[in-house]
């Protein structure tokens, strides 16, 4: 899919219809952008390995989420030693290997995306069960239907991630790319809208929920905000890629890419922050890795 995600092939004929001059950012900050959002995103799967307490599927879909950005920034750290490698001659340019080696690292990211994707919407779904059902949260939410669930959606998403690479010369394979995007938003808005209409006829048995419950429905808001800010202007530059490559309009927006990769980048980072601010379970767990020497 390299005409789709990469971060460096712009037509360059497209280029000169417009006067917009391409932002170039420096590879460096990629890479450590990148290697920042590997760690974060490490550490809050750890936290979760290595306590019990946290082991239940509200934070198993998290993790499932961390997963996701990790992927995202390993696509990067892995292009660009593709790159490097290119540039010191171990690797014949268009070559059998360089090629296979793109496709893979091309599917890490589209993983990324469908993986954030479904990630979310199965957070927004937990939420809206924790909410409305909460007494039967419990028998309804499982640990082994949690992992049932996360596995078929990751079964899903590599095969899909695969299809996309195969046929991503087609024009239907980027409109089903693209459109997941706004499929996903419309889905969690309408859960909301009907959260919303619920809360109001059942407004004095939300009040006597636990505090957290409503927390982690917010805390799904932040991260939903977040991965639009990162990603849509993405999404919009691949529809403006595939459907007016020569528009000068098009072309001036699209000199700003390998900014809006960056956006994607930040969304690994941004991630774990919120975690670690809106839940006192993981702050603590992430405390206890980062400063163990002062637990023993």
């Amino acid at each position: 899919m390299k005409h789709i995600i990469s971060l460096y092939d712009i037509n360059n004929t497209a280029r000169n219809n417009s006067d917009c001059p391409y932002v170039v950012l420096p590879e460096e900050v990629f890479f450590t952008i990148s290697i920042i959002g590997v760690l974060e995103n490490l550490i809050v799967l750890l936290a979760v390995i290595k306590n019990k307490n946290l082991q239940t599927p509200m934070y198993f879909f998290i993790c499932s989420l961390a997963v996701s950005d990790m992927l995202g920034s390993l696509y990067k750290i892995l292009e660009n030693i593709l790159i490097m490698f290119r540039h010191m001659g171990y690797l014949k340019p268009r070559g059998n290997f360089e090629t296979t080696a793109d496709d893979i690292i091309d599917s890490l990211f589209i993983l990324s995306l469908l993986g954030s994707i479904f990630s979310l919407s199965v957070i927004a779904i937990d939420r809206y069960i924790t909410i409305f059902h909460a007494l039967q949260y419990h028998s309804i939410v499982t640990v082994r239907r949690a992992i049932v669930v996360l596995m078929v959606i990751w079964t899903c998403c590599t095969c899909s991630g695969i299809t996309m690479v195969i046929f991503s010369h087609h024009i239907p394979t980027v409109i089903t790319f693209t459109s997941l995007f706004p499929v996903m938003l419309v889905f969690i808005l309408c859960l909301y809208v009907h959260m919303f209409l619920l809360a109001r006829s059942h407004a004095r048995k939300i009040s006597i929920l636990p505090r957290a419950n409503m927390k982690g429905a917010i805390t799904l808001t932040i991260l939903l905000g977040v991965f639009i800010f990162c990603w849509a202007p993405f999404v919009f530059h691949v529809l403006l890629m595939t459907f007016c490559p020569n528009n000068p309009y098009c072309v001036c927006y699209m000199s700003l890419f390998q900014v809006n990769g960056m956006l994607i980048m930040c969304n690994a980072v941004i991630d774990p922050f919120i975690y670690a601010f809106r839940s006192p379970e993981l702050k603590e767990a992430f405390k206890k890795m980062i400063f163990c020497s002062r637990y023993h």
